[in-house]
């Protein structure tokens, strides 16, 4: 989808993907910058430790303690901000402030889901994590950025637990663990939901179902919160939206052609080479 914007702008460079060991993570964006690299987005496992690589970073990059996109500086070294937050908050403009939000997990991703939520002024935030001791870190790096958040336990099963209470509220709920992500060498994975048929049974018509996934499309909790009547919004706008975000600060353009991201992107995704892998 970068390679597409940069043709439509007329820039003369190439987006790579470039699969990079942890432990030479410094090397490579040190090599990178020596050869006059225009800009780095980074992935997963690597946001946090580039976020200590930058020179300087945004604010929200501060929060976040990670950073998706790099740029480099005038006076040498990168500048380091985080994308992810504009990517989620973009398909969510008709989702007002003061609303009522379920994020189910508590990773990394989570952490650009609440901080958008922040950003949008939610009326209350419920977090849910199966594990105690990780939402409890993460509710605490996410309570001063100002937004009424609960952590809630997430067992899986049945009705009779909390999370149940919050399905039945929320007006948008937001599912940032890779449960139904598709897999080569796990069809079945295609299949799975985060939420059990009773869970799903909570959920109010109307309400919106984000999920980060988008591959396949739809996951299984998209196809069954539509059957219930939500309006559902997968994850490809919210990977478009942070790489036009990314690439407008590399170009300094405002006019990224965000369409001609999109449709390469749905290209790739429908290319029988994608299919068979199973992943972005």
């Amino acid at each position: 989808m970068h390679n597409a914007a940069l043709r439509r702008l007329g820039i003369d460079a190439v987006y790579l993907a470039l699969p990079v060991n942890p432990a030479r993570l410094e090397e490579v964006v040190g090599a990178l910058e020596a050869v006059g690299c225009g800009g780095l987005n980074v992935t997963l496992p690597h946001k946090r430790a580039a976020a200590g690589l930058a020179r300087r970073r945004s604010a929200l990059a501060e929060r976040l303690g990670a950073v998706n996109t790099l740029v480099p500086l005038a006076e040498g070294g990168w500048y380091g901000t985080n994308t992810d937050v504009e990517g989620f908050l973009a398909p969510l403009e008709s989702w007002s402030s003061g609303g009522s939000a379920l994020v189910l997990g508590c990773g990394g991703s989570a952490l650009a889901v609440v901080a958008g939520l922040a950003e949008r002024r939610a009326g209350r935030v419920q977090v849910a994590a199966r594990r105690a001791d990780r939402l409890g870190a993460f509710l605490a790096t996410c309570r001063p950025w100002g937004v009424p958040l609960e952590g809630l336990e997430w067992r899986g099963e049945g009705t009779d637990e909390p999370l149940a209470g919050a399905l039945a509220e929320a007006d948008l709920v937001v599912h940032t663990t890779p449960v139904g992500m598709a897999a080569a060498d796990d069809p079945a994975a295609t299949e799975r939901s985060p939420l059990t048929t009773a869970q799903l049974a909570r959920l109010r018509q109307g309400c919106i179902v984000y999920d980060l996934i988008y591959t396949p499309r739809p996951t299984a909790l998209l196809r069954q919160a539509a059957e219930r009547g939500c309006r559902t919004v997968d994850g490809l706008e919210m990977l478009v939206r942070q790489g036009a975000a990314s690439l407008r600060l590399w170009s300094g353009r405002e006019d990224v052609p965000v369409g001609a991201m999109r449709e390469a992107a749905l290209a790739a995704l429908a290319a029988p080479a994608h299919r068979s892998a199973g992943g972005p």
